[in-house]
Formats: C-alpha cells, sequence, structure tokens
C-alpha cells in the first residue's frame, strides 16, 4: 500500500525527531561516561582532545534564541442599554373600588 506524500512528511518528522532526541542522548552518555567516548576516539583522554562530546560536557553548546512575543488577545466588551416596556394590568385592578368585573369573566361559585 502506497504512502501517500502527507504521510510520508508526517513519517520524516517524526524520525527526524527521535533522531535528534537520540543524538542529544548519545552526546549526553559519553559524556557521562568517558570509557564510552573513548571507544569512538582514541585520543579521548587528551586535554587537548576537542568534539562534539567534549564540547557537550562543558556546556558550550549554543542554541538558537528566539524572542516570542506574547499577544494577548484584546476583548471587546459591548454594553447596550435594555428598552423598558410597560404592560397593561388586568381589568380587575382597573376598575373602581366596589366595582366587579362581568359576570361572563367571574367564575361560577
Amino acid at each position: 500500500m502506497p504512502y501517500s506524500k502527507r504521510q510520508f512528511i508526517q513519517f520524516g518528522r517524526s524520525a527526524l525527531a527521535a533522531w535528534l532526541v537520540g543524538m542529544i542522548l548519545l552526546l549526553d552518555t559519553m559524556a557521562a561516561c568517558p570509557a564510552l567516548h573513548e571507544l569512538i576516539h582514541k585520543d579521548a583522554g587528551e586535554a587537548d582532545h576537542h568534539c562534539a562530546v567534549t564540547m557537550f560536557a562543558h556546556g558550550q553548546v549554543e542554541s538558537a534564541v528566539c524572542d516570542v512575543p506574547v499577544v494577548t488577545p484584546t476583548v471587546w466588551v459591548e454594553t447596550i442599554t435594555l428598552p423598558k416596556f410597560s404592560v397593561a394590568s388586568t381589568v380587575i385592578e382597573n376598575l373602581p373600588h366596589g366595582r366587579a368585573p362581568p359576570s361572563v369573566a367571574s367564575p361560577q361559585v
């Protein structure tokens, strides 16, 4: 089954990331264990020996400095005034005192 270009790129990125992490771990292991470093370089014990392992062991590794600006999202708050409605009250409240509603509207007792 052939892979698509997108799957190939995704696999390539993952493989590259794993290889770079492995290289950093290998450099750190060789810096911590001089016997392992001497398996790679026979002159690893000399004072004037310089390689990636010795540079890594002495902290002479430079990394790219990247200033990332912090962007805070702008929040717009809008307030609106709600209109006030007046609602007509029921008929009973509008009638004068002592006056009853029509007999059709009153409940049968």
